[in-house]
């Protein structure tokens, strides 16, 4: 049998798989990426063991444990983590605390199914610990840069072809902007974080101690930058992208239309798909009309409807690049060149996309 592991740092770099027997309310709250929630408890069995632990004692919790899940529901859940055993021989089994959870899932697994499944010392608690001192450690002892430009010029697309670039957006789910809300939902603050430690911590692994960020503000939607990585951007160095009205149109038009209805159709169906990605960029466009003024508020809801119009009679696109220029000319772009003109001192580089690329490659990133 394999042993028991404390060594997160291995099992997170070879990205195991990982089963999650803590309550489902507990696996919501925050996991790893990839892992399964196969629980030992329900919500309601955990919430009842634990009234009886603070009023009865340990004792009196753990034959209530033993009475909820007997029988059918006991031989179902064993069932469920023998599967996920036999399928992942390489994985292992975790709690909260890698406690007494984690160790009943153990003993029944080898009592009732025959199968001897090791669990990771510490449970959830330590890998978490350990995953946001990775994260701390990375924005103190790393190094970076930070990737900026104006709407729809792809930066986001540039800092996925860099072995060192770390994508806030990716992790976040969501496009940074107030139109950059996809279909489906964000992950909760603690995934975020999960995620973007371990990104860290594997590219650290492959020796890169210094990065590409793409130019965010504290927030990207519902999820929170890790407030040193924040506060250290206005002292990172600058590199800014550039590239032609025509083509910042077609990216936008491809990320914030052509992708974002697809997300929807394949979520909700043809019709209803449609309905409700027309209503997002409606409530996009409504998020900034107290920046962007009631008359131009109006001008560019007219052009989004009349595209949407189109769009829903022929499924043409076509339409939409007016509404979406006319926003980067009299919203964005103003913006951004306020934002250039207070970064001036610290850019290092401004190019279209292939001299900045080379530039990226090409950087030292040596102290």
């Amino acid at each position: 049998m394999r042993e028991d592991s404390n060594d997160y740092r291995r099992v997170f770099l070879s990205g195991v798989p990982l089963l999650d027997t803590r309550a489902p309310i507990e696996f919501a709250k925050g996991a790893f990426p990839g892992a399964v929630n196969l629980p030992l408890l329900s919500d309601a069995e955990r919430e009842a063991v634990g009234t009886c632990y603070k009023t009865q004692g340990q004792d009196a919790a753990i034959a209530l444990g033993h009475k909820l899940v007997s029988g059918r529901t006991k031989a179902e859940r064993v069932a469920a983590w023998a599967d996920f055993a036999r399928a992942h021989p390489e994985g292992y089994l975790y709690c909260f605390r890698g406690g007494l959870r984690s160790r009943i899932s153990q003993q029944w697994l080898e009592e009732t199914a025959g199968i001897r499944y090791p669990r990771v010392v510490g449970g959830y608690k330590a890998m978490r610990g350990y995953l946001l001192r990775e994260l701390e450690r990375a924005v103190d002892e790393c190094r970076f840069v930070v990737l900026s430009g104006l709407t729809g010029t792809g930066k986001t697309d540039l800092l996925r072809e860099l072995d060192n670039g770390i994508d806030l957006e990716a992790h976040a789910r969501h496009r940074g902007s107030s139109f950059g809300q996809h279909a489906g939902a964000q992950p909760v603050q603690i995934d975020f974080d999960n995620s973007l430690a371990i990104d860290f911590l594997k590219k650290r692994a492959g020796g890169q101690e210094g990065f590409v960020l793409e130019d965010e503000g504290r927030h990207i939607g519902s999820c929170s930058l890790p407030l040193a990585l924040y506060q250290g951007m206005p002292g990172y160095p600058v590199v800014w992208l550039e590239d032609a009205m025509d083509s910042r149109v077609s990216r936008i038009l491809r990320d914030y239309v052509v992708d974002l209805r697809a997300e929807f159709v394949a979520m909700h169906g043809e019709d209803v798909g449609f309905e409700r990605f027309a209503d997002r960029l409606r409530r996009s466009l409504g998020r900034i009309v107290r920046r962007l003024g009631d008359e131009r508020h109006r001008r560019v809801g007219a052009l989004m409807e009349a595209a949407l119009e189109a769009q829903r009679r022929s499924g043409g696109v076509e339409l939409h690049r007016l509404w979406i220029e006319r926003l980067l000319v009299d919203y964005y772009d103003p913006m951004y060149a306020y934002q250039r003109q207070s970064k001036a001192p610290r850019i290092e580089f401004a190019g279209t996309r292939g001299a900045v690329l080379e530039y990226l490659r090409r950087r030292s990133f040596a102290p």
